[in-house]
């Protein structure tokens, strides 16, 4: 089993990239949230990887955090829920999200992403609903809240911001924020100036 994946992070095509490993290069499928987290071309970049082995092919899937590929491998064990629907879940919800929408039984937010329809989202939330605590027990307590930073900080670089300031605004932030609230404040911070 291919665990985790370091080396020269050579293309980027979503949801496709290719990491150059000593000489080799791995070709790695990862959700959205990953790769809007990736860094230049050319850079290091680390993984936490998942190796499905079948009959006709090795397929190796990235990401970012242990939080993201744990609930990987949980989509991928409901029935109906193959690789390409779970990596769109995860590209669709960050973790912090679809921890949210398990724990409120929230069918209407997992419908939202292409390929989910009723059925498959109520059966995915009552699937989840008993393994999402014992999968977040094993994942250092930090995850969830790296996880919901990491939100917040993706948005206020698409608003414009730079790294600098988006990573100052974020540091600002109590623990505990929901990502529209934390964007919210982190917006009230940088207007306010340093």
């Amino acid at each position: 089993m291919i665990g985790r994946i370091t080396g020269l992070l050579l293309e980027k095509r979503p949801p496709l990239v290719l990491v150059d490993v000593q000489g080799v290069g791995y070709e790695i499928d990862v959700p959205m949230s990953t790769f809007c987290q990736l860094p230049e071309l050319g850079e290091r970049v680390t993984l936490h990887t998942h190796l499905i082995v079948r009959e006709d092919a090795h397929l190796l899937f990235g990401f970012m955090t242990e939080a993201e590929r744990g609930f990987f491998r949980q989509l991928t064990k409901i029935s109906g829920i193959g690789v390409r629907t779970a990596l769109a879940i995860l590209s669709g919800l960050s973790v912090a999200e679809l921890q949210q929408a398990v724990a409120a039984q929230d069918s209407m937010r997992l419908i939202k992403i292409p390929g989910i329809g009723k059925k498959t989202a109520e059966r995915l939330l009552l699937e989840m609903r008993d393994k999402i605590d014992p999968l977040l027990a094993h994942l250092q307590p930090t995850t969830m809240t790296q996880d919901i930073d990491q939100d917040i900080l993706n948005a206020l670089l698409a608003l414009g911001y730079n790294d600098r300031e988006a990573n100052w605004a974020v540091k600002q932030l109590p623990e505990g924020m929901s990502v529209p609230d934390g964007i919210m404040q982190s917006l009230k911070f940088l207007s306010k100036g340093k």
